[in-house]
């Protein structure tokens, strides 16, 4: 028997904390297949950014779909472009680049990278 969740359930549900085993010491995925869309979602309403809309997931899955295929994050520029969306919308969307990777259940970028998000 599957149980599906609605997201209007998700939403009234944001309670339940993701587990904290999924994410390293800066708050990044240990292991990105662990990731699915019901985390990013309770990811989202946890940290204070809501339910998911279009614009996100066009976001997150550019991101993801480049870590797929490249094997390394690409640069926000890049994500902006492939997903339509401005660096300024995204800030508006995420509130940060460390959230977006955070919720596309991304791997940490490394030290470099990580200070540049400052």
């Amino acid at each position: 028997m599957t149980i599906v969740t609605s997201r209007a359930v998700l939403q009234q549900q944001d309670h339940i904390e993701v587990s904290p085993d999924l994410f390293d010491e800066y708050g990044f995925f240990i292991d990105p297949m662990d990731w699915t869309e019901e985390i990013a979602d309770r990811i989202a309403i946890q940290d204070g950014i809501g339910l998911l809309q279009d614009d996100h997931w066009r976001v997150i899955r550019s991101l993801r779909d480049g870590f797929t295929h490249f094997g390394a994050i690409q640069p926000i520029r890049s994500i902006c472009r492939n997903s339509s969306v401005s660096r300024e919308k995204l800030k508006k969307l995420f509130g940060s680049c460390h959230e977006v990777l955070r919720i596309a259940g991304l791997p940490d970028p490394g030290q470099e990278v990580r200070n540049y998000m400052k």
